[in-house]
């Protein structure tokens, strides 16, 4: 099976016209554009959301990605970041990392917003962030043309606490998927949904696939291949494009 070309295979090619944050491709467009014409073909700058109780694959997938990238020699910058800050954080399995730094979303072309803690609603993980209301209320303030929003998992729910989903098409983990539709978004069953500006991943591992995507739909075909054979990881599922 070609599960490469399965997984950049499309369904429903949308005709609809964009908002500043509105369905199709608007994000990455304008960020290529703002790289090309605007300050130079500068790097691809990617922040990663991480807070206590954290699903440690949901950020270490991306990170790898998106480091790997650039050591094959891809002009792309990653970094850790918090929406308080600077400090550290506590994964779901207790990992520590210290010395991370504050946001500035401004700075970031992409931000990944990981997941974790959904089936816990009284400990650390996206409930106690979403109540908290601080990394919800910069997600909401972070939102601009040429910015692309990637969420993993159940991070997907803190962007639609954000109010930045809305009724869009994505994916979140199979055991979040009724919550949201609930709620009314847009659940589509595959393992990466693109619309545009806005990217969803479904359950844990399948960031690193939705980072691979991002990587060859902003950078091309062969950068992104060149990491996945660095990585010694095989994409499945499809990528829903909408």
């Amino acid at each position: 099976m070609d599960r490469r070309g399965l997984l950049r295979s499309t369904a429903a090619v949308g005709a609809a016209g964009a908002t500043a944050w509105g369905a199709g491709s608007v994000g990455s467009a304008a960020a290529r554009q703002r790289r090309d014409e605007g300050r130079g073909p500068g790097p691809l700058r990617v922040h990663i959301v991480v807070f206590d109780g954290v699903e440690e694959l949901d950020f270490a997938g991306p990170l790898e990605v998106f480091g790997a990238a650039r050591s094959v020699g891809q002009r792309v910058e990653t970094e850790l970041v918090t929406s308080g800050g600077p400090g550290g954080f506590t994964g779901r399995f207790g990992t520590r990392v210290t010395d991370v730094g504050a946001w500035d979303p401004d700075a970031a072309d992409v931000i990944v917003v990981p997941g974790g803690g959904f089936a816990q609603r009284d400990g650390a993980g996206i409930w106690a962030e979403i109540k908290k209301g601080r990394l919800t209320r910069a997600l909401r303030d972070a939102v601009r043309p040429d910015l692309t929003l990637l969420g993993v998992c159940t991070g997907v729910i803190v962007l639609h606490a954000a109010g930045v989903i809305g009724d869009r098409p994505c994916t979140t983990h199979h055991r979040a998927k009724d919550y949201l539709r609930e709620r009314g978004a847009d659940v589509r069953d595959a393992r990466v949904v693109d619309d545009g500006n806005l990217v969803c991943a479904g359950g844990v591992s399948s960031g690193i696939d939705g980072s691979l995507w991002l990587l060859e739909r902003e950078l091309g075909t062969a950068p992104a291949g060149q990491v996945e054979a660095l990585m010694e990881f095989e994409r499945r599922g499809t990528v829903l494009r909408t």
